[in-house]
């Protein structure tokens, strides 16, 4: 019986607190949405590039040992 007590007073806490929390807007939440989509596109694209480099790279020394 205790322990169901302990959870009722967790789910009210629980409660409480997302009573007082900020929700974003629905702007705010679009602007982020942005930005992150922007910030994985440029790390891609240079994830993508240094791969290729790498990879050229790679071939290049293994012709030039074989």
């Amino acid at each position: 019986m205790n322990s169901l007590r302990r959870f009722r007073t967790f789910l009210d806490e629980v409660w409480a607190e997302l009573k007082r929390t900020s929700w974003p807007n629905r702007q705010e939440v679009y602007g982020t949405t942005i930005v992150v989509v922007v910030a994985v596109v440029l790390i891609a694209g240079y994830l993508w590039v240094v791969d290729l480099a790498l990879a050229t790279l790679t071939t290049q020394l293994f012709r030039i040992v074989s």
